[in-house]
């Protein structure tokens, strides 16, 4: 899977791209064959999760701007010119946050585009994909609430925030309290890019975490509403407005931080139970 996704680099980017690999474990070969390919990376002994692994990869970038990609990702032709134009689209010194568009065969949010070109490299309909972007057929429009890779910015805002947190464990709501830290830091332009576009097997990762994944589903998301007030699902929809049409700037949602701070909601039940009235 690593393979394809630096053969889709490879081959389907414009633009200049250093790539740094995060090796976690790696006791398969994955780093013997980074080394003979002169591939610069970061290793650790055990699965230390994401958001360590992405820090750790990032103390060997070079490069202005930052992209997270996860490594069961093919990044589609013009994936790359359309997260860099959507920053230099900003003004001089404006936070700017942007994220891809994910192909997926199933939805699993309602910004994906839902076609199967296949569920592993194995079975990866790579002619067929290509084919269907050359014709148009596989482009939406930018959408609104940045989060998750492949994402963007510039390598000034990740050094002000620090990163990713290291507190959100293997890394469930790593991505949204990526951009948390930067709604803190004055970011209002979260922009989804939808001629950015990569072809994703979902669930190559977590499908391995299957035992514990609701375990730390749980745990994770406690965190978060311990450190941030709001639980992940509520910033996506009430402060970063995920999925509606991109039109600029993300307004302020002061009423619901209001709301909040009104009825002092500091546990997941009383928090759920407030959401669910709609009163928002």
């Amino acid at each position: 899977m690593l393979k394809l996704c630096l053969h889709s680099l490879k081959q389907n980017s414009t633009l200049p791209i250093q790539v740094v690999v995060h090796v976690n474990e790696g006791q398969d070969g994955t780093t013997e064959w980074l080394t003979e390919q002169k591939i610069a990376f970061t290793k650790t002994p055990t699965n230390v999760g994401i958001s360590i692994g992405l820090n750790q990869a990032y103390t060997k970038a070079e490069a202005e701007y930052i992209v997270y990609l996860n490594d069961d990702m093919y990044v589609v032709p013009g994936w790359d010119t359309s997260l860099y134009q959507s920053q230099l689209a900003a003004e001089p010194e404006q936070i700017v946050y942007s994220s891809g568009t994910m192909i997926q065969p199933f939805s699993m949010s309602p910004i994906d585009v839902v076609r199967n070109y296949g569920n592993n490299p194995k079975s990866f309909n790579e002619r067929q994909l290509l084919l269907d972007h050359e014709n148009g057929l596989l482009e939406i429009e930018d959408w609104n609430g940045a989060t998750w890779p492949p994402s963007c910015l510039h390598r000034k805002w990740w050094d002000a925030i620090g990163g990713y947190s290291d507190d959100m464990g293997m890394g469930l709501y790593s991505d949204i309290d990526f951009s948390m830290k930067l709604w803190n830091l004055g970011c209002r332009r979260f922009i989804g890019c939808g001629s950015s576009l990569v072809y994703h097997f979902p669930e190559t990762s977590t499908r391995k975490l299957k035992l514990s994944l609701p375990h730390e589903s749980r745990q994770t998301r406690r965190r978060f509403l311990n450190k941030w007030g709001v639980l992940p699902s509520s910033v996506s929809k009430y402060v970063l407005r995920s999925g509606n049409k991109f039109l600029g700037d993300t307004p302020e949602s002061a009423m619901f931080w209001e709301r909040l701070r009104v009825k002092g909601l500091n546990s997941y039940y009383g928090l759920r139970e407030y959401l669910t009235q709609r009163s928002v």
